[in-house]
């Protein structure tokens, strides 16, 4: 729900403070309507529905792959189209791939998103509303800001929302933040905000390569991001996750394996996490399973702790690169 609504309808109704805390922790419970909330009193309870809708999100579609993996489009108040993910693993966890913009900005050649017309950055409460919408389906105990957009670039609302996902169910050292090394967001987790996980988005180590796959290298050269991730490190005193997105024939060779290792140091800041590609209508084709071995064989053999990303949602065009807003 729009929570600085909220706020302005309860003040303007003279209601105690203690309200809007009240309505927020029915609301991170998976409270489906007002009518639930026994501890407010009627009469209020049928204000708040008329006058501040329960989500500031409208459900447009919603799509079920054969591996349990959900996805939801939603639609902001102005027509911006969002969607989320709910995965579900077999060791209980139930992990949420949030947006944090409608669209993105950046165009990585790679990814679904960046086709897109990029609409706007989302708030604090559209992004709690997507986590909000799972919730109510099942306990949620994961998430990651890995869907729509970059999340630096809209921090104050990450951040707020960051701050509010524990009352849902996901503490801070289960949230991971994802960015294609958007230096001054880096910056700016080293010193503020929750303590959660750093995630970046390399996919070359070769700046000609990753600047061909990811304009945003032009603006912040890969040396200098690894410069503020390590700095992000060192205040933080957690690893950064390296997200590696492997193309066939692009960046897959045993030479573009050793000099992701050598860009990696010192070892111990970093974990490389591989990425199967899945389709997004561009000219990339993935690579094989013994390319990825081999390529996770040669990090490993240089001390680089690696691991292959298992794939969720592809059938419905959930996987990671695909959201397009596409029903």
């Amino acid at each position: 729900m729009d929570l600085n609504l909220l706020d302005e309808r309860l003040e303007s109704a003279d209601e105690p403070r203690f309200r809007a805390r009240q309505v927020w922790e029915w609301a991170a419970r998976g409270a489906e309507s007002y009518a639930v909330m026994t501890n407010l009193p009627g009469e209020l309870r049928e204000r708040l529905a008329g006058e501040v809708p329960f989500s500031s999100l409208r459900l447009v579609d919603e799509a079920l792959a054969s591996d349990g993996t959900e996805k939801a489009l939603f639609e902001t108040h102005d027509g911006r189209p969002v969607e989320a993910v709910l995965m579900r693993y077999r060791d209980g966890r139930r992990s949420l791939c949030v947006s944090s913009q409608s669209g993105c900005p950046l165009t990585c050649t790679f990814c679904a998103t960046g086709t897109m017309r990029f609409g706007r950055n989302l708030t604090a409460s559209e992004i709690l509303d997507q986590a909000l919408h799972f919730r109510r389906k099942e306990p949620v105990n994961h998430a990651v800001f890995m869907g729509m957009g970059e999340p630096l670039m809209n921090l104050d609302s990450v951040f707020a929302a960051c701050d509010r996902f524990p009352d849902i169910g996901i503490t801070h050292s289960n949230i991971g933040v994802s960015t294609v090394g958007w230096i001054p967001g880096i910056e700016r987790m080293a010193d503020e905000g929750p303590p959660v996980r750093l995630a970046l988005s390399l996919h070359a180590a070769d700046e000609a390569l990753r600047s061909e796959l990811m304009p945003v290298n032009e603006r912040y050269p890969l040396r200098d991001v690894l410069d503020a991730c390590l700095r992000w490190h060192e205040r933080r005193r957690r690893q950064v996750f390296v997200e590696y997105l492997m193309l066939d024939g692009v960046n897959d060779r045993y030479e573009q394996a050793v000099a992701l290792a050598r860009a990696l140091e010192p070892r111990r800041a970093f974990k490389v996490n591989l990425i199967p590609y899945n389709p997004t209508g561009s000219d990339y084709r993935g690579s094989g399973r013994d390319a990825i071995a081999a390529f996770r064989a040669a990090l490993e053999e240089r001390g680089v702790r690696t691991t292959v990303r298992l794939t969720r949602g592809r059938d419905i065009a959930a996987a990671c690169g695909q959201l397009a807003a596409r029903r």
